[in-house]
């Protein structure tokens, strides 16, 4: 049983389509990223799995319910970050996961304080919410989410506005969570390093279509391209391209291998025409490259 379901999702405001035909699958034990740029969708997939935004079209499942129809039943084991958390600063941040927590379901003292040792905040749990740094107030907000003892958590943006302390500590926590308590765990965010060190899996958003589906390790797989350091550079490119290893243009330092080549035909060839190689290397490929260019391949097909 997958965790969420999208299947065929379609929302459309006025005559604006924010989501397309979305389908996908966030199975147990995953933690699962969801990128795009602003205006994507993300943000409209994520208010739609929360039964926060009615669909026009489509069946959305939970932990297996359907959250049009059982949107009690499917919600009762999922917790969410979403949009901006809102707390009384005037109370402390224990009073305030007391006063949460009624929104559901009552909640022990005991969650409460087990809730508050999972995210860090031991020892500031009776201060005033206003005194707490942004960093604090992300992980009250993950205490929040905890509260209802999740399957799945949904966490839409939880480094924003972070420092790199602060996204550091979020991501240890995140991991913590997902190997201790074995939470499924949907996380969207535009910090693509963070997405890249802790998702299995991804998919992207483009203007509302989902344009990819896949692991983060076959994303790295997909780039194939190598620094070369030679002793004439545009000689060894022409070389190259002449025993049709190399796929394209080279930007100045790199070279892309045609399918098939490797970095020991390359040498080879270039050694067998007279030239010096000093450096071949992988490029170590990223997410941030791949999305980037997922997205500028994705623009130039849809304006053709």
């Amino acid at each position: 049983m997958s965790m969420i379901q999208l299947t065929k999702v379609q929302k459309v405001f006025g005559r604006r389509a924010a989501i397309k035909d979305l389908t996908l699958h966030v199975a147990p034990g995953e933690i699962f990223g969801l990128l795009g740029h602003n205006g994507a969708g993300k943000s409209t997939a994520i208010g739609i799995m929360l039964g926060q935004v009615w669909p026009t079209r489509g069946e959305v499942l939970l932990c297996g319910q359907d959250i049009n129809k059982r949107r009690l039943q499917a919600l009762q084991q999922v917790g969410a970050i979403f949009e901006t958390p809102m707390f009384y600063d005037y109370l402390s941040g224990w009073r305030n996961l007391e006063i949460l927590s009624h929104y559901s379901a009552p909640t022990s003292r005991q969650r409460i304080g087990e809730v508050i040792e999972w995210v860090g905040l031991t020892g500031r749990e009776k201060s005033k919410v206003k005194t707490y740094s942004h960093g604090m107030r992300a992980r009250l907000a993950l205490a929040q989410a905890l509260l209802p003892q999740p399957r799945l958590l949904i966490l839409d943006e939880p480094g924003d506005g972070l420092d790199p302390e602060g996204i550091h500590e979020m991501r240890q926590t995140i991991r913590r969570l997902h190997a201790e308590l074995g939470l499924t765990i949907l996380l969207s965010s535009h910090l693509l390093t963070e997405v890249e060190q802790l998702c299995t899996r991804i998919c992207v958003l483009n203007q509302g279509r989902l344009v990819f589906e896949g692991t983060v390790a076959g994303v790295k797989q997909n780039q194939d391209w190598v620094r070369l350091r030679a002793g004439d550079f545009p000689a060894a490119v022409k070389a190259l391209q002449a025993a049709g290893l190399v796929a394209a243009e080279s930007n100045g330092q790199e070279i892309p291998l045609a399918p098939g080549a490797s970095t020991h035909q390359v040498v080879r060839a270039l050694v067998g025409q007279g030239i010096d190689v000093y450096e071949i290397t992988p490029r170590q490929s990223t997410l941030e490259d791949f999305y980037l260019e997922l997205i500028r391949a994705d623009g130039e097909k849809e304006s053709s």
